[in-house]
Parts: C-alpha cells; structure tokens; sequence
C-alpha cells in the first residue's frame, strides 16, 4: 500500500514488510518515508487549513455522514485486514470496525454542536454595556500517531473529531499494523480538499521526530508507550498534547460480588486480543473470602476458550503481535514461578501465540503485575481485607481504568473516592469502553481525554471576541 501527501498517493523505492504474526509472512509492503516525506506532509496540511477555516459546519458535517455510509458497506473487507496484520480475532475485528463507524458517526453529529458563550462582562470594572462572547476555532494541524492495536479505531479517534473541528492531519500509523489505517485514508481522501489527511509510513525516530518536533504542528495526539510518549513530552515545545499511554488495570473482587460476573468480566478483560490492550485486566485483585470459588470458575472458563486461527469465526485467543512480545509475556510468567505464583492452566508459548494462562498467589512486588504485561495472563493476588484491596489497585504508576465487583453501595463508594484512576468501573470490566465517554487517565497513563466530544473540545482555541 502507499502513502498519501497532499492528496495524491506517494511510494518508495525502500519497503517496510507487513507480516502476518500467525506464520510471519508477508502480507504487503508499505513506504519507509524519509524526513523529507514528513515535512512535506505537514506542509501540505498547514496549507489546507484555509479550506478547511472557509468550509461550513453543515458542509464537514455532511462529508463526515458521506464517509460513514461508504465505510459502512465496506467494514468486513477492513476487518479482514485488521485480522491478518494483527492477528485479531476476525469476530474483534468485525466489532472495533463497528466501534470506528460509531466514532464516525458521532464525530459527523459533534461538528454541528461546536459553540462559544456569551461572557458577562458587566460583571467586571469597566464593562458595562460591553458585549463579549468566544467563538471556537480548529487548533490547525494535527499530529496524530497510532499504535498496532486497535488500527482503525484508534485513528478514528483522532482522524474524526480533527475533521469535524475543521483541523488537517498526519497520521503515521505503527509500522507493525498500517494497512488498514492506510486503506481509512485512502478512503476518506477524495471528500476533503488536498493536504487534510495526509499519512506516513517509516521509522518513528525520523518522521515520528518530525511530526513532533515541527514548528507548522499545533496539536499531537499519541497513543502507545510510556517512554515515547515521554519522549514526544519533551520535544514538543509549546504544542498542545493528548497522550494516551499504559495501563496496568486491576479487577477487584470484594467477598461479597457476584462472582459468576466478575468471572465473566475477568475472562473478556483478561484475553481480549490475547491481553494486548491498554485497557486490559491486568491484575486480578481477590478477597480471600471468595478467592477459591472465583479461580475455579476462572479456570473453568478460561479452559474452553479456542486459540488458533484468527480468521476462524470460532476462535477466542489469537496470536500476539509478534513473537517477541510472546517471548516477553513468557519470560515474565517465568520469572513470576520462580519466584512463588503457582501456575493453574495455559502458560505455553508456541511461536507469537501463548495460552491464555492463570497464575494463582502471585505477589503485588513481581514484576508481572507492577508492569504493565501486554498479554494473555490472569494473576490473581490474594487480599484480606478491602482496604488492602484499593492499596494495592493503587500500587502502579498507572491510573487508566478500574473495576470493582461488590454488591454493596458503601463498597462501591469507597472505591470511587480511593481508586486512583481516570475511570472507576462498577461491576463491569475495565476493558468497557464507548467512543462518546471521557476516556484517558491518571499518573504515567497519559493526559488528555478522548471520547468524540471532549475530543473535539481538546481540538479548538477558545477566540474571545468584545463589542463596545
């Protein structure tokens, strides 16, 4: 697949290879883009912002609507090759494209509800009968870097509410998953005049550098690692910033919870996408009162879940990105038996697929659990008490999201007012998530929220205007 600057679609002679992790084959190739590729994409989209400034809120509107319906009728082609380059389940794929049509569909509704306010200013010294008001304007270009996990979906977020907000983009999707972000582009470019959407493929340190530390940039919008997005903190001079970083989320189970619920909500945040997400369950945080019935019914459920090919419709686990991040989840699984958890089912790896695995009495201070793991695991640590329960939740340099299973409305309090994360989850999974919700976290999770409205928010300058 190629590249697209200015509208008009760019190759080049050197490729990076887009592998699919069940075999490692080459399912295509993309452009490795070059710093220059770079700057003249962000060139082009600075150029475009006049046409975009000079077009009607009714006009993005309707090309956003226009967008949804061709997309629309599309989507299984996208979810095949979401599929095939990240080893998604076909079934998860299908629905992260009906999530992208929804985040489509509420950024072509948000971009007709962008408004200012009327600013008393008769309640100051000297402003009688002087009439003030903001007017909200796009923040100009965008941008916008995207990891492997959620191709479509994540781009969308940011793609979407910039559009609707009347700004233009470069998108540099990972190089481990570019296909289908490249495809959305393709797709979205022949509604916009030339330079709005423009995409990279290459190497982060050179175009990711340019798109970060160029002075034509006025927003960035990064999803993925901590230490990057550290790195892109420190570059990024006087540009605004959304940062959507790691997460090391906890499920709670309080003795008195539902426990068929947890262990539902357990077994979808634990294994979906084989763990790769950063709103993952990540660790299990059980009373003991209850901890024995939970494992077991973990167990039982974990043990019937299908891993193998993810294009087969039945198929529960797939592969992990690459075989380097299953060897990653393996040697931590190791580290953590060699240092007391017990293992209770799965914990093999063959090639980039690991088993969905659960480790019972598995100790806060083991690496496992204090960094964020980005696969199919299930450790459960074992607590006492509910205070010792939201003490250790909080024992993270993460705060993205928490979920707490109790039936009791003092509990759930508690853990709203003690759970130091940027969503607090009521009997339900950490992995819940809608694309019109404030969603961003605590700590080294990040700053910034997304969520299409506060999105779009995040995407204007506030202008004031005062008529004397």
């Amino acid at each position: 697949m190629k590249m697209i600057i200015n509208g008009n679609l760019v190759n080049k002679d050197k490729k990076i290879k887009v592998k699919n992790p069940v075999n490692k084959s080459i399912i295509d190739t993309v452009p490795h883009a070059e710093r220059e590729d770079a700057k003249k994409a962000i060139h082009a989209a600075n150029d475009a912002k006049k046409a975009m400034k000079d077009m009607s809120s009714r006009k993005i509107s309707g090309i956003l609507y226009d967008i949804h319906h061709d997309l629309s009728k599309i989507q299984d082609e996208f979810a095949v090759i979401i599929t095939k380059e990240t080893g998604k389940p076909i079934r998860d794929s299908k629905f992260e494209m009906k999530r992208s049509l929804d985040t489509l569909l509420f950024a072509a509704e948000e971009s007709k509800r962008i408004y200012g306010e009327t600013i008393p200013l008769d309640a100051g010294i000297g402003g009688s009968k002087i009439l003030g008001f903001t007017i909200k304007i796009p923040m100009g270009v965008l941008s916008a870097i995207t990891p492997f996990n959620y191709p479509v979906n994540l781009a969308m977020h940011k793609i979407a509410p910039a559009i609707a907000a009347k700004n233009t983009v470069v998108i540099k999707p990972s190089h481990k998953s570019p296909l289908a972000a490249l495809k959305l582009v393709e797709l979205m470019t022949p509604y916009l005049p030339d330079g709005v959407l423009n995409s990279l493929t290459g190497d982060g340190k050179v175009i990711g550098d340019e798109m970060v530390t160029n002075n034509l940039v006025n927003k960035i919008s990064f999803t993925g690692s901590v230490a990057t997005g550290m790195s892109i903190a420190r570059k990024a001079g006087f540009k605004k910033l959304t940062l959507e970083l790691g997460g090391n989320d906890p499920l709670v189970v309080l003795d008195d919870a539902n426990i068929d619920n947890a262990v539902s909500a357990a077994v979808r945040g634990s294994y979906v996408y084989a763990g790769q997400v950063c709103i993952a369950v990540k660790r299990i945080i059980t009373q003991i009162g209850v901890v024995d019935e939970f494992t077991d019914k973990l167990l039982s459920e974990t043990k019937k879940l299908k891993l193998g090919d993810p294009l087969n419709p039945k198929t529960d686990v797939g592969p992990l990105i690459d075989e380097e991040a299953a060897l990653k989840v393996e040697n931590r699984v190791k580290d953590a038996l060699n240092e007391g958890a017990e293992l209770l089912c799965g914990g093999k790896r063959n090639g980039a697929f690991y088993e969905p695995t659960v480790l019972d009495k598995v100790s806060p201070n083991m690496e496992l659990v204090l960094k964020e793991t980005f696969g199919p695991i299930a450790p459960i640590i074992r607590v006492d008490s509910v205070d010792e329960a939201f003490e250790i939740a909080n024992n993270t340099p993460y705060g993205l999201q928490a979920s707490v299973f109790t039936e009791s409305i003092e509990k759930a309090k508690k853990a709203v007012k003690s759970i130091d994360a940027g969503t607090v989850l009521i009997n339900k999974q950490s992995t819940f998530r809608t694309d019109n919700m404030p969603f961003g976290g605590f700590k080294m999770s990040g700053m910034g929220k997304e969520g299409v409205k506060y999105t779009v928010e995040d995407m204007t300058c506030s202008k004031l205007v005062i008529i004397g």
